[in-house]
């Protein structure tokens, strides 16, 4: 079987992470195919922030569980060292479809390098609140960005679990 092929079928996303620090050349290896997925017209208008700093990836996670409407306690980064938040120039009309197409390539790249991963959702909300407007502009990030989602990474503590059945009745050809 094609090695990119088998990839995405047998790629699952991880929900317990070892808090072992991912090395920076690895998570650049991992960005860096991030952010060659197709854009629409080619216009590459999404951006990925990188947060290794445990005191921001932490605010984040709470932001992220406050919106989520969770306990307090859980962490919904499921204790993944590293977020890669991923977020897109609302300016485009393809901004999601684009946003989008860099997770999976950010999730397929770090599971080549046998690195876990997971899309967490709730990025949207938190890029419209006062703390993630402020991020973009600590950043000097400026324009009207919408939140795609947060690739979390790290080393899985577990095994990769199997993949389960695909559902029947998903393809139609016209021929």
């Amino acid at each position: 079987m094609n090695e990119i092929i088998k990839a995405m079928i047998e790629r699952r996303s991880v929900r317990k992470y070892r808090s072992d620090m991912i090395p920076r050349d690895i998570i650049d290896e991992i960005i860096e195919a991030g952010l060659y997925a197709a854009s629409g017209k080619n216009f590459q208008g999404v951006k990925i922030i990188a947060v290794t700093d445990k005191k921001t990836r932490d605010e984040l996670s709470k932001l992220n569980c406050s919106i989520g409407g969770w306990d307090s306690n859980f962490d919904p980064f499921y204790g993944a060292p590293v977020v890669l938040l991923v977020i897109s120039d609302k300016s485009h009309p393809t901004c999601v479809y684009d946003g989008s197409l860099v997770m999976g390539n950010l999730m397929l790249a770090a599971d080549s390098l046998g690195i876990g991963s997971c899309w967490i959702h709730r990025a949207k909300q938190e890029m419209e609140t006062d703390y993630g407007k402020k991020l973009l502009s600590d950043l000097g990030i400026e324009g009207d960005w919408e939140g795609i989602g947060h690739c979390v990474l790290g080393y899985a503590d577990g095994e990769r679990n199997a993949a389960p059945a695909r559902k029947a009745d998903r393809v139609y050809y016209i021929d």
